[in-house]
């Protein structure tokens, strides 16, 4: 088995070789056909999450051990099950559900494996999938693939289930009658996009600082964009709102002290804003406006497993637009990971 792990925080990963591991108990062994490249995976790497303020919330304080096979977004074969494992099918193609918890607590009980206090996020907490295989610690976590490419597949587990999981936060009639505003054009940006146009939505309005990835916007199906860095930025959101006072709904996928402020901004009373992304940084809220603007203001950490379940289902049915992506071999992991840093 070779892996390309994190050793020390803010390295190059290395590769590293070891016997293949044989499942014990209820674990799964899955062959790796497919690995997505996480904007996450950067902050793992860096070995922190910037909090503001000249603050960092230090991975080790996490609980995040190293070394480190990094990769959350995983599709494979399944290779073989420990002895005491629920009846599996080698060769059946799957996609992983990374986001778990400790399985016994209240929250995992409720369905919420992703909230657990007592996470085992494979790529996080547990080995991942920037490797040959992976163990995954039970069948229940292994979702049919169907004919969807590994490639395609494997963003599902995290790109896609945390934009599906922040849409379905919104209200549905909001969803359904009015656009709104998303910040973000990047992989998660277009995955919310495609995502909308499968959930039936009116569409959105889509917010970056890049040309290019405002023009791969609007062939995504945005229904404008606006550079937010632009002076009148918050007064031509409310423009292209339905009644000209601004959005019901925005979801932040960049998570910076400028973009957050900006989906506050631009929400009407009584609006929701949905932040996701990790960039960092820290912003002030004059508590009367909580109240006074009726303001939901929410994060979104991924996705369910049964969320996930119901995302493949629409995937596999061809209902998502293909997400552009670029495939390569194992041994490019750490120049992925620059082009990433790099916005490439």
């Amino acid at each position: 088995m070779r892996s390309y792990d994190v050793t020390v925080f803010d390295r190059p990963l290395q590769a590293r070789d070891y016997p293949t591991p044989q499942p014990s108990g209820e674990e799964v062994l899955v062959k790796v056909t497919a690995a997505g490249v996480c904007h996450s995976d950067l902050h793992i790497c860096e070995g922190f999450f910037d909090l503001g303020g000249g603050k960092k919330l230090e991975m080790g304080a996490r609980g995040v051990n190293l070394p480190l096979t990094m990769g959350h977004e995983i599709a494979g074969e399944i290779v073989s099950a420990g002895p005491d494992s629920a009846p599996v099918t080698p060769g059946k193609k799957v996609v992983v559900f990374p986001w778990i918890g400790c399985g016994k607590c209240p929250i995992c009980l409720r369905g919420d494996e992703q909230n657990c206090s007592r996470p085992r996020s494979l790529g996080i907490y547990r080995g991942g999938g920037y490797a040959t295989h992976v163990l995954v610690p039970h069948a229940r976590y292994l979702l049919d693939m169907g004919g969807l490419k590994p490639e395609v597949a494997a963003p599902y587990a995290c790109s896609g289930l945390t934009t599906y999981s922040a849409l379905k936060k919104l209200d549905p009639r909001v969803l359904k009658e009015e656009p709104i505003l998303i910040i973000g054009a990047g992989g998660l940006g277009l995955m919310c996009l495609g995502v909308m146009k499968a959930m039936g939505a009116h569409g959105a309005i889509v917010a970056d600082i890049d040309a290019g990835k405002r023009d791969a916007a609007m062939a995504a199906g945005a229904v404008a964009v606006i550079d937010p860095r632009a002076s009148d930025a918050v007064k031509q959101v409310r423009a292209l709102s339905r009644d000209g006072f601004g959005v019901y709904g925005a979801i932040d996928y960049v998570g910076s002290q400028s973009t957050v402020q900006l989906a506050i901004d631009v929400t009407i009373k009584g609006g929701h804003v949905v932040v996701v992304g990790l960039i960092g940084g820290e912003i002030t809220i004059p508590t009367p406006l909580l109240p006074q603007k009726a303001l939901k203001l929410q994060g979104s950490y991924v996705g369910s497993l049964a969320e996930l379940s119901a995302l493949l289902d629409i995937a596999k049915a061809g209902k998502i637009p293909q997400v552009p992506t670029t495939t390569r071999p194992l041994e490019e992991a750490n120049s992925a990971l620059d082009d990433l840093r790099q916005g490439r």
